[in-house]
């Protein structure tokens, strides 16, 4: 089910876009005020740099050497009704106030620091450069300063702030509404450019996430074949199994890639299971089919014997019992081989490799089977043994030889001979076993290591056709690999080879 559109990457992301510029739109806002402020403040602090000096010129405060108090105090008087913006101190050499031209009762401070003052009189381009508000026991404004009575002979200093009370008040109350006015104005249009520039670029980002989350869904639905389709696969004759390097791009790409890989391989492993439970369909009626003709052949002998066994003669009685315990015996094998099978197949029983000498194994191997093929009249030649050292589970080896050598037996007319021979090929051994039979139709071969697949010609045996199945998984278990042709003249050839050590 596709999430709703609040729960959704692309929603996310534009609501953490629409808070980070609320955020930064109000910190640029907040940032710009101050700079603007303090840009300002510099700006009149150096058209007023020599307002100090210019009053204690213009308006006569110093007269013959001496500090004028009544033309100091009509200054203070006269400025706080032209221009209530500044405010006026007469301070001593050590800072501390002596008289000034605000309200006595908003007076804080009843001296000013030194240091930015002197620093202003060494340095006049030092600006912008704030001094202790008298109002305030921590606030700093721009001022303009000027020793008295003169320069060579100061006794104090006249201190005058740019920016005083009046001009603070002036300020807010305009500020107030121009605050709210620029700060919106700035954040409107900030917010509106940016998320709308953030808006696509998201959709842009998040398109081949939302497909992918299609594909996602489709697979997850069951519509595998769709979500594989959405993006064609390069070479679709590619093994699905194996590993595929992503292409390059961003993690985007890789985990599309990465989807991609895992869906084929969750499709092919899905179509293997379809595969295996058909083969196992087929293995249950086979194995129903083969088991039943053992036991309906053993049922039917002894219901004979238990019906007729007065009237059977001695002689009957034996041959009748010989074929149950023949088949039997036929049984018991068929039991055997089925358990082997799916051992192997359930890759319950594994290899313990270990290094030997092949040709001697397929020499001990000769001998075991020496009586079965003299009781047929088939011999028995070893055409060539390489001293070739294998590594392999001896005792799966040798149940591979023991069954090609009592098929090769078994399928060789009498007066000729099975043929083997051991040779060093490809980094390890390769057995061959050849017999002289009437070969193998070519449409069988593809079919022939099949379990409970027999030949056109190999009814005769008896076998149900588990032998070469079983010899071919433990070929494959030990790394190897089992094959078959017929040969040049007759016959069918096998061939077996083993990596070596």
């Amino acid at each position: 089910m596709a999430p709703s559109l609040f729960r959704t990457l692309y929603a996310r992301l534009a609501l953490g876009l629409f808070l980070l510029l609320v955020i930064v739109g109000g910190l640029f806002t907040m940032l710009s005020l101050y700079s603007v402020r303090e840009y300002t403040g510099a700006v009149y602090q150096e058209l007023n740099r020599d307002l100090a000096s210019s009053l204690v010129t213009d308006r006569n405060l110093v007269t013959d050497g001496e500090l004028n108090r009544a033309a100091l105090k009509e200054l203070f008087g006269l400025y706080m009704t032209i221009n209530p913006s500044i405010e006026i101190y007469l301070l001593d050499r050590q800072g501390r106030i002596l008289s000034y031209s605000a309200d006595p009762d908003k007076i804080k401070r009843n001296r000013v620091s030194l240091a930015p003052i002197q620093t202003l009189l060494a340095d006049p381009g030092a600006y912008p450069l704030p001094g202790d508000d008298p109002r305030s026991h921590d606030r700093r404004k721009v001022f303009s300063v000027t020793p008295v009575p003169t320069n060579a002979n100061p006794t104090g200093y006249l201190y005058v702030v740019l920016r005083g009370e009046e001009y603070d008040a002036a300020e807010s109350m305009v500020h107030s509404e121009r605050l709210l006015q620029m700060g919106a104005g700035a954040l409107a249009v900030s917010l509106f450019v940016g998320l709308l520039a953030g808006l696509v670029f998201f959709r842009l980002l998040t398109r081949r996430l939302s497909r992918l989350t299609e594909r996602v869904e489709r697979f997850e639905a069951g519509d595998g074949e769709a979500a594989l389709d959405a993006v064609p696969d390069a070479n679709p004759d590619a093994n699905p199994d194996a590993e595929r390097v992503p292409e390059r791009g961003d993690d985007i790409d890789y985990l599309a890639a990465q989807f991609e890989q895992m869906a084929r391989r969750i499709a092919s492993q899905l179509d293997l299971l379809k595969d295996k439970d058909h083969q196992r369909r087929q293995l249950v009626a086979q194995v129903s089919h083969d088991l039943r003709t053992p036991l309906a052949s053993i049922q039917g002998y002894l219901e004979a014997l238990q019906m007729k066994q007065d009237d059977l003669s001695p002689v009957e009685r034996g041959r009748f019992l010989k074929v149950a315990l023949a088949e039997t015996h036929r049984l018991g094998r068929l039991v055997d081989e089925l358990f082997e099978l799916a051992a192997l197949e359930a890759r319950e029983k594994q290899p313990v490799p270990e290094p030997f000498l092949i040709a001697e194994l397929v020499h001990d191997v000769v001998q075991k089977h020496q009586p079965e093929a003299e009781r047929a009249g088939v011999g028995m030649v070893i055409a060539a043994a390489d001293a070739v050292m294998v590594r392999a589970d001896i005792a799966m080896t040798e149940r591979i030889l023991d069954n090609l050598i009592s098929n090769a037996v078994s399928h060789s007319p009498a007066d000729s001979q099975v043929t083997l021979a051991v040779q060093g090929a490809d980094g390890g051994a390769r057995v061959t076993v050849a017999d002289a039979g009437p070969g193998i139709n070519e449409d069988d071969l593809a079919q022939l290591f099949e379990p409970f697949y027999q030949a056109a010609n190999a009814a005769r045996t008896g076998h149900a056709g588990l032998g070469l199945a079983i010899a071919q998984r433990m070929a494959q278990l030990q790394k190897g690999q089992l094959s078959v042709q017929n040969g040049t003249s007759a016959g069918a050839e096998f061939q077996v080879w083993l990596p070596g050590k």
